[in-house]
């Protein structure tokens, strides 16, 4: 069963790009953004959206079916949650 996958990541950061390309190699659906490229209410809003899944604001942050949270690069834990 497809999740839905979403991953907040930096535009400078390595962890996030190669969390990014794990998810790809993987064959995993997601979406992405790069908080450090918004603007305005969208940067304060994606914030605000981080600190409720991960209240450090580190990256990457990535949420799973809006539940399972996995912050940074846990390849394991990302193939479980992800049903792979």
């Amino acid at each position: 069963m497809a999740k839905n996958v979403f991953l907040y990541a930096l535009s400078t950061c390595i962890h996030c790009k190669n969390t990014k390309e794990f998810l790809d190699n993987k064959n995993i659906d997601f979406d992405f953004v790069y908080v450090d490229k918004l603007t305005g209410d969208e940067r304060e809003k994606a914030i605000e959206e981080v600190k409720k899944y991960n209240p450090k604001v580190s990256f990457p942050t990535i949420v799973i079916d809006g539940e399972k949270i996995i912050v940074g690069l846990n390849k394991e834990e990302i193939l479980e949650a992800c049903g792979k």
